[in-house]
């Protein structure tokens, strides 16, 4: 079973891709440059981007949108935390987050998947987790060095192998969340 997933960003490619493989789904990785509106909601951000990417493509795809919410912070950078990384990154979180003791987080994924004819479906994924005092391993990319899934053992999710972090992250429950789907409906 093949499936087309448009992303830019190929550490994100790259985790679902070994989800996938390992329920014996394939996937094709399309570079599609796709509009990211601005929205509250990582929902609509996703749901906007897959009924593009299929406007584009003309084939069924997904496309995946993930926010690291900081609850001392309100919730920021939640939708925005690409951005976010992008100007300021993970020295720039730890910054705002000095001398806070509440260091809950959590992340959150969002898959849209659009069929012909169908409306776009969605599937999504939490891990909740804290924020650490210092950046920690040289795995994964964006947040995960300032990570620590309540799930793991204290480690960073860039301290952790691909599979590690796949067990217990928001986009591995919301891939596998998926992956159900398909199988029940293929």
């Amino acid at each position: 079973m093949g499936l087309t997933f448009v992303t830019t960003n190929m550490g994100k490619a790259n985790e679902v891709r070994s989800l996938l493989r390992a329920l014996g789904i394939e996937i094709d990785v399309r570079a599609v440059k796709l509009t990211e509106i601005q929205s509250d909601s990582l929902e609509e951000i996703s749901m906007r981007s897959c009924e593009e990417a299929y406007g584009v493509l003309g084939e069924p795809v997904f496309v995946e949108d993930a926010g690291l919410f900081i609850e001392r912070l309100n919730g920021f950078p939640g939708p925005y935390s690409s951005y976010v990384y992008r100007t300021i990154g993970n020295a720039g979180i730890l910054k705002l987050m000095a001398g806070e003791e509440n260091r809950v987080a959590y992340f959150k994924s969002c898959i849209a998947y659009k069929l012909s004819g169908k409306p776009v479906k969605m599937f999504s994924g939490v891990c909740v987790g804290r924020i650490s005092h210092e950046p920690r391993g040289s795995g994964g990319f964006g947040f995960d060095p300032i990570f620590m899934p309540e799930e793991g053992d204290g480690r960073t999710f860039a301290e952790m192998e691909i599979e590690e972090k796949n067990a217990i992250s928001h986009r591995g429950k919301a891939v596998r969340a998926f992956a159900e789907w398909l199988k029940l409906t293929r």
